[in-house]
């Protein structure tokens, strides 16, 4: 299945995206796509429904984040070898965690806000999980089994805030807006290998990144097994777990985003995301 959260900021109503790409009302079956509602069970129980039977929406409605209500939005920094080295990085010898703030989060289609005194706001193209199952000390080998299902996701940072500031990488990736997610969340049988898809990542038309699942430094299941050995990872809590290379501090010279630039990004599968960048 392919689940999104859809309509204005605040009021969203969830919904499907049938075979055919017409979006569906699930209202009728489920509140809100939280933790709760990609629970095996719930999953399950939506994965029965005929689709055809389902209210068709009409027009182009606003999509927002596919999820709602998490308790956490944790991200694996450096997890591409080629990034690493494009930044002057030390390629890592086991994921780097940090956090971004829940109020990141934001549909894929939203503006991105430019932050007051932000001098170097960048780019990045990721892969996020979902969680379904509270995951703690999971093992590599069994620690899909706790997803929901997969994401794109934009981990907008602002460098300066990031690396030049005082303090951890929070502050420069925690604005308003930082975490565009969707349109829509994957079920897992919708994506056959999630460590071959790939992803891509444009800025005013111009190709920027161009990168695979396929070279990431440490397997989707390599950070949440990671991940669950330090926090418990409850039903909706996101990871997103790193860019490919061409990001705009890897840029010689570095190049970054400024107010009315557009970014489309997306992954095989996941869908595609477009956002312009407003002033805060």
């Amino acid at each position: 299945m392919k689940l999104v959260r859809y309509g204005e900021k605040g009021a969203e109503k969830p919904g499907l995206i049938d075979k055919s790409g017409q979006l569906r009302d699930l209202s009728a079956h489920v509140k809100d796509l939280t933790g709760e509602a990609y629970s095996p069970e719930s999953l399950k129980k939506l994965a029965a429904l005929d689709p055809a039977s389902l209210p068709a929406v009409s027009g182009k409605p606003r999509f927002g984040a596919p999820v709602t209500g998490i308790s956490k939005f944790v991200a694996i920094g450096l997890n591409y070898s080629d990034h690493a080295k494009e930044t002057g990085a030390a390629i890592p010898t086991e994921p780097i965690i940090f956090m971004k703030a829940n109020t990141a989060l934001s549909g894929p289609n939203d503006p991105v806000e430019k932050p007051r005194g932000s001098t170097k706001l960048d780019w990045e193209v990721e892969i996020a999980a979902i969680i379904g199952t509270r995951a703690k000390y999971v093992s590599e080998a069994d620690a899909l089994n706790h997803v929901a299902g997969y994401c794109v996701c934009n981990d907008v940072s602002e460098r300066n805030f990031q690396t030049e500031r005082l303090g951890q990488w929070t502050k420069g990736k925690s604005h308003d807006t930082f975490g565009p997610l969707g349109p829509w969340l994957a079920t897992k049988d919708e994506i056959k290998d999630v460590q071959n898809l790939p992803m891509w990542l444009d800025v005013n038309g111009q190709r920027r990144q161009t990168g695979s699942t396929a070279t990431m430094i440490f397997s989707m299941a390599k950070c949440i097994s990671y991940v669950s050995q330090f926090m418990t990872l409850l039903p909706g809590d996101i990871i997103t777990t790193g860019t490919p290379p061409g990001v705009g501090m890897g840029m010689k010279p570095p190049t970054y985003l400024n107010v009315g630039d557009v970014i489309t990004l997306g992954i095989e599968g996941l869908g595609e995301q477009r956002q312009e960048i407003v002033a805060a």
